[in-house]
């Protein structure tokens, strides 16, 4: 027992010592993980905002391609005809055809793109009356002028009422009978004539009106409307007709460029920064041992000149003609030799 009172102490010093010690790191550690969250949060912030800044403006250059490259898909227009009535001869409904002017403007802005091929169509939409099935074929004529009135281009087209026989024509008002009763159906029919297949407006002389001329003076409408529809091939075919897969090539290709421009940019940074100090250090140690080399390659030329020099000296010094050169050399080494003779005997 006593054993044992005497150990308890010992271990709750222990235990406080090593709750002292681990507080601490504990703190650090949660302290550490804390910061790592925050780092990561912002970290995922900043990415997803550049990823989004990204998806944007890709999303934003297609629109504006598409809005920029893709022209007017359809055009219709409301046509109005007049014509003369003040004739002479009763013999005749009008005194002139039904002549319509259509402005080819909208806005102030052409309606047909340069380059793009239309097709234009005319509907009439005709009453099923004896008149007009009598008055069988009738021609519709159609120029196009540009600002200054020059005539652009030109077409004539035929047209006429379906044949209906008079047996048909009856058993259709027959078993339509409650509808046209109530208003619901009309005896009419609607005729779409073309008047150009593949028309292209001329960039220096551009359509601004159309005129249309019905060669007929007995000729019934209810209404009519000019249709102007753009005949698309290559990619302005895929990007109509396939709106949603082109757009999202076209917005995936701009994110896939503008996201490796990003991250080429981005590593390009960090290398610089941590690389140029030491980058610029070997250059600066590559350039003072260029410093030293050409200082060693210059004493050592000057070295060299110099010993030329003492070498020569003595040669300058005497003159140009060979036997003097001779008796010079002659003296010289007689001289030496008497030196090196008298040596010996004063040591």
């Amino acid at each position: 027992m006593d054993q044992d009172s005497s150990l308890r102490p010992g271990d709750d010093g222990d235990l406080s010592v090593l709750i002292g010690e681990g507080l601490p790191r504990l703190r650090d550690a949660v302290v550490m993980v804390m910061s790592r969250a925050r780092q990561r949060v912002v970290q995922g912030f900043v990415v997803s905002s550049f990823v989004l800044l990204l998806l944007w403006i890709a999303a934003f250059l297609y629109g504006s391609f598409y809005y920029s490259y893709m022209p007017r898909a359809a055009y219709s227009s409301p046509v109005h005809y007049y014509y003369r009535t003040d004739c002479e001869s009763p013999s005749s409904f009008w005194c002139s055809y039904p002549v319509a002017n259509v402005s080819l403007m909208r806005n102030k802005k052409h309606v047909l793109t340069f380059g793009q091929a239309y097709r234009m169509s005319l509907q009439l939409e005709m009453p099923d009356s004896p008149t007009n099935q009598d008055l069988g074929m009738f021609m519709i004529k159609t120029t196009c002028f540009s600002r200054d009135g020059g005539k652009v281009a030109s077409s004539a087209r035929s047209s006429m009422l379906r044949y209906r026989s008079d047996l048909l024509r009856y058993l259709g008002t027959l078993l339509f009978l409650p509808a046209f009763l109530t208003g619901v159906a009309e005896q009419k029919q609607v005729l779409e004539v073309e008047l150009f297949s593949d028309y292209t407006d001329d960039p220096y002389a551009p359509s601004v009106t159309a005129l249309i001329e019905i060669l007929s003076n007995k000729v019934q409408i209810y209404s009519s409307e000019l249709n102007i529809h753009a005949h698309f091939t290559g990619l302005r075919y895929l990007l109509f007709n396939f709106p949603t897969l082109s757009a999202l090539v076209g917005v995936s290709s701009n994110f896939i460029f503008l996201s490796l421009l990003f991250v080429l940019s981005y590593v390009r940074l960090l290398l610089g920064k941590e690389w140029g100090p030491q980058q610029l250090r070997a250059d600066g140690l590559l350039s003072d041992r260029g410093n030293n080399v050409n200082n060693n390659q210059q004493e050592d030329e000057n070295d060299a000149a110099a010993g030329a020099a003492e070498l020569l000296g003595p040669l300058q010094m005497t003159p140009t003609n060979p036997s003097q050169e001779r008796l010079h050399l002659i003296s010289g080494n007689g001289t030496e030799v008497q030196n090196r003779q008298i040596q010996p005997h004063i040591e």
